[in-house]
C-alpha cells in the first residue's frame, strides 16, 4: 500500500475533516472513497458514464468543448420538414440519368 502526501489549504482540510467526521469515517477512508469515485469507472452512476470513464482512463475519449446541441422549437422543425418534403424525389433524379 502506498502513502501519499497532499498539500491543501487549511479551510479545505478542515472541511474535509468535518465531512469525514460527520460520516463517521477517518480522513484516510473519506479521501480514499473520493479518489476512487473520481478514478474508478465502477463508481459511475450509469452504464454510459462507466463506459465514458473507462474510455477517458484509456485515453480514448475525445472531449468536446462545443456547447451541447439544442433542440429546435417545434415550429422550426415543422417548417424544415415541409421544406425537406418538397422538390423532385431522388428516385426521379436517378431514373432520369439512366
Amino acid at each position: 500500500m502506498q502513502q501519499i502526501t497532499w498539500r491543501a489549504p487549511d479551510e479545505l482540510a478542515a472541511s474535509l475533516r468535518a465531512q469525514a467526521s460527520h460520516l463517521q469515517m477517518s480522513m484516510n477512508e473519506y479521501l480514499t472513497r473520493i479518489v476512487q469515485a473520481a478514478t474508478d469507472p465502477a463508481f459511475a452512476e450509469s452504464l454510459v458514464e462507466e463506459i465514458r470513464a473507462r474510455l477517458r482512463l484509456a485515453g480514448l475519449l475525445a472531449e468536446s468543448s462545443a456547447p451541447p446541441a439544442t433542440i429546435p422549437d417545434p415550429e422550426t422543425a415543422a417548417a424544415a420538414r415541409r421544406r425537406a418534403g418538397s422538390g423532385t424525389p431522388l428516385s426521379d433524379i436517378v431514373l432520369s440519368d439512366r
